[in-house]
């Protein structure tokens, strides 16, 4: 019985001791949270590889917090007064940014978007008891290899055929490109031959102060302080416009005249869509505001945190367009040359069949003439749109100077359209009476039947002009004078043939100024106008241009002078046109450039409240639902405890954003642990090395929003900075905070216990060495882009066939890098330095 009980007593301490340590449950800090003991392996792989990915998505809104912060802090301005002869009072007074931008992207900017690596680091040494673990820095590694090779393939073959982007601050990606490789040679001095296996506290101070060294040695080259200075480079190759960046005032605090020209360009983008047919107010202003956003300068803060707002279903910086008016866009994405000669086409295509879903029903011709003795009058009838339907519709006469049963025979009949059918003609007879009359005109236009979908093209009504017999005719303008709206972009001066149509005839014609003026108000000139046999009536189109006066009553005459064909001049041969303002159009206007102006500045990502931050977290698409797509949703779904529990961080417009920054990193933080946690828990369970975790699964989760924001970035800036020539600074700052900072602090325990901190350099060197090797090669690779035509002398795109022999070698060294640092780590290889 004894025995018995003993042997209970055994059996339970031994399944207690089961129960707490069952597999891969003491691998991490703080999870299990519960006791997984009965769960499947597979199961709880699963699970912790959800967990893992969910909270990628997690870090990835909190550091979009945390980037508006820093965009608040890095944007603040201030006044600064500067001798100036031409101003008023000889002082002229700049809004001036505080922050220098390569200092900003080096220090706050490179911390936001290196947020998770940097704490990931600190926090596995600190959890560790101050020993080194591998997750942290082969996330390091890691990401800097996947940043620099795989965002840096994406982007160079991202650029559209024929486009390529420069570097525009080459001094400053030199410092950085130096530093990027320099950081990780240090770091394989470090570990294998100054002090093998171990990090002395002065190596660890030394590293940690190569940040600071970064920031200020960029400073300088920015500045150009110690070399001679030089007109930075404007390459005239194809790209968005940018704004001028050569002196820090210019952003975020414009000039006075940048405003006027930004007004300006807002003005003309307004009237331009105002012209469109059909195009609601609502959507020019987000045309307008869409167009204006991917035009204007960004730095890579901004990018980063679109990118983000993508992942989450979150409220983009970019508004976006109905796709029914997407060409639209597209066509107003023209420069402005351009844009104006589509102006006619832009107003007159106007699609009536609904993207063709109806069918379309109108005239061949707006008026047709016909002799008085030839019995009757031919009038065509088209159908476009939608053709596979059968339509009906109902065609009429109507009295003009000539009378049903007089001139004419009265109609009133259907005209039936088979399927596929797209024209018919109806014939109208003509009474010849054998008396001579001038010339009469009567009309004919079309009705809709009941119950039929058919919507009227521009020609719904044609009016017939019955001709005197075998007289060519006289030519005269149809009215003394005519008043054109600016908004109209077109005077059209009608010319009309009486008394006669036969053969063709022709009358030259000559414009005068007045009092508004040839190629600056209008376009005139001289031309001749032709009439073909029993053509009635043309039209002299003279282009009118837009002027920026409040009031405008600006007048020119245009005159006929000789006929030809046999015609004569009728009593009318000058007719004067003026120009007026539009008051309805600019009201249009107006209203269109409010709205814009309201989309752009809710788009400010320091301006925001309590409020706002609710409203677009519990609202898909930040409230855009409209514009919201499927994908949109299932992210909002997603991530909507995130986006609820994050509202919560003060807004950034208290305290300067300061108190967003930092309950935002603590948050990236305790985020970046679990993060740890799962992956460490995760790679354990199916027995993955740390280090293969590290550099491919966790290194690639926190890479991802920066690989779509660079990717956004070389396609609508002008310059590579913002796409990959900031990576470069990026990468070193990990290697200088992300292990600088945690071997000063892991340094400073030891030493103060008598011993030495041990970094065991094992699989992480050889990660570090073949890094190290890729990254000498990427680099080169830029630098011969830039310089050689073969790659289009720029460090993105060019040709097709380089840009993308250019991105399979980048891709090819990240793979090798990833192949190899796992053979090393499962010690299929086993290199030694």
């Amino acid at each position: 019985m004894a025995n018995t009980t003993g042997s209970s007593a055994i059996n339970h301490a031994e399944l207690q001791e089961l129960v707490k340590n069952y597999t891969c449950s003491d691998v991490a800090l703080l999870l299990p949270v519960i006791s997984e003991f009965t769960w499947a392996v597979e199961v709880r792989a699963f699970l912790y590889l959800l967990g893992l990915l969910w909270c990628f998505l997690a870090v990835a809104i909190i550091a979009d917090v945390f980037m508006c912060s820093i965009e608040r802090i890095t944007s603040k301005t201030t006044i600064v007064r500067v001798p100036d002869a031409n101003a008023e009072g000889g002082i002229r007074e700049l809004e001036v940014k505080v922050w220098n931008d390569t200092v900003a992207n080096l220090s706050l900017l490179a911390l936001g978007t290196s947020a998770p690596e940097i704490l990931l680091s600190c926090i596995e040494i600190i959890g560790n008891g101050f020993k080194a673990g591998e997750l942290g820095p082969g996330t390091i590694v890691g990401s800097a290899a996947f940043n620099l090779l795989v965002i840096s393939a994406i982007c160079i073959v991202a650029i559209p055929e024929g486009e390529i982007r420069r570097i525009r601050s080459f001094k400053v990606f030199g410092v950085t490109a130096f530093t990027c490789i320099f950081a990780y040679v240090w770091l394989a001095i470090v570990l294998m031959a100054i002090s093998p296996n171990v990090v002395d506290l002065w190596e660890a101070i030394v590293t940690f102060l190569m940040f600071p060294t970064l920031i200020i040695v960029a400073y300088i080259a920015d500045k150009d302080f110690c070399m001679k200075k030089s007109k930075r480079e404007e390459p005239g190759f194809v790209g968005i416009s940018l704004e001028d960046k050569d002196t820090e005032e210019r952003q975020p605090g414009p000039s006075s005249d940048e405003n006027v020209r930004g007004d300006a360009e807002l003005l003309t983008l307004a009237k331009e869509l105002g012209h469109i047919e059909e195009l609601p107010e609502e959507e020019a202003a987000k045309i307008a505001a869409k167009k204006i956003a991917e035009n204007t300068s960004h730095n890579r803060g901004w990018y980063r945190i679109n990118a983000t707002r993508f992942f989450s279903g979150g409220k983009k910086l970019v508004p976006r367009v109905l796709t029914s008016f997407q060409d639209l866009y597209e066509r107003i994405q023209l420069p402005e040359d351009e844009r104006a000669d589509h102006a006619k086409s832009i107003t007159k295509n106007i699609d009536h069949s609904d993207g063709g879903r109806r069918p379309v029903i109108e005239f061949t011709a707006a008026a047709v003439a016909v002799m008085e003795n030839e019995g009757k009058v031919r009038i065509g009838i088209r159908r476009h749109g939608k053709l596979d339907v059968p339509v009906t519709v109902r065609v009429e006469t109507i009295n003009g100077t000539a009378l049903a049963g007089e001139d004419y025979k009265p109609f009133d009949e259907k005209v039936k359209f088979a399927a596929n059918e797209i024209l018919r003609q109806i014939y109208i007879e003509i009474v010849d009476d054998c008396e001579w009359e001038p010339d009469e005109f009567f009309f004919v236009k079309m009705a809709a039947e009941p119950d039929v979908d058919v919507a009227f093209g521009n020609i719904a009504i044609c009016q017939v002009t019955i001709i005197n017999d075998d007289e060519p005719g006289l030519l005269e303008f149809a009215k003394p004078s005519i008043v054109v709206k600016e908004s109209s972009r077109l005077a059209s001066i009608p010319v009309s043939r009486r008394n006669g149509a036969d053969g063709h005839v022709s009358v030259t014609w000559k414009t005068k100024d007045i009092t508004a003026l040839n190629n600056k108000d209008y376009e005139g000139g001289e031309g001749t106008l032709k009439f073909d046999n029993q053509e009635t009536s043309k039209t002299i189109d003279l282009p009118i241009f837009e002027s920026n006066k409040p009031e405008r009553d600006e007048s020119f005459q245009i005159e006929l002078l000789e006929t030809d064909g046999g015609a004569t001049l009728g009593k009318i041969t000058k007719c004067i046109i003026t120009i007026v303002n539009d008051e309805e159009f600019n009201g249009l206007v107006s209203r269109i450039v409010s709205l814009t102006k309201a989309n752009l500045d809710s788009l400010q990502l320091e301006k925001s409240t309590y409020v706002t931050q609710f409203k677009d977290a519990m609202n898909v698409n930040g409230g855009d639902i409209e514009n919201a797509t499927f994908i949109d949703y299932i992210l909002h779904f997603c991530t909507f405890f995130w986006k609820i529990l994050f509202a919560f961080v003060p807004p950034t417009q208290y305290l300067g954003g300061w108190p967003t920054f930092i309950i935002s990193l603590a948050v990236i933080g305790f985020l970046t642990a679990i993060i740890g946690d799962l992956a460490t828990i995760f790679g354990c369970l199916i027995g993955l090395e740390k280090t293969i975790t590290a550099i491919t699964l966790v290194a690639l989760g926190t890479s991802m929003p920066d690989t779509f924001a660079s990717k956004t970035a070389a396609t609508m800036e002008k310059y590579a900075d913002s796409s990959v020539g900031n990576v470069n600074g990026s990468n070193s700052v990990n290697v200088f905070l992300g292990l600088g900072l945690p071997w000063v602090i892991a340094s400073i325990y030891w030493t103060a216990k008598g011993d030495v901190f041990k970094v065991e350099a094992g699989s992480l060197g050889f990660s570090v060495v073949l890094y190290t090797v890729a990254a000498i090669i990427a680099i080169s690779l830029f630098i011969t882009r830039r310089f050689l035509g073969a790659f289009g002398k720029g460090e993105l795109g060019g040709p097709n066939i380089t840009k993308w022999i250019s991105g399979a070698i980048m891709i090819s060294l990240w793979v090798l890098y990833v192949v190899f640092s796992s053979l090393q780590a499962k010690k299929i290889i086993n290199v030694q330095f």
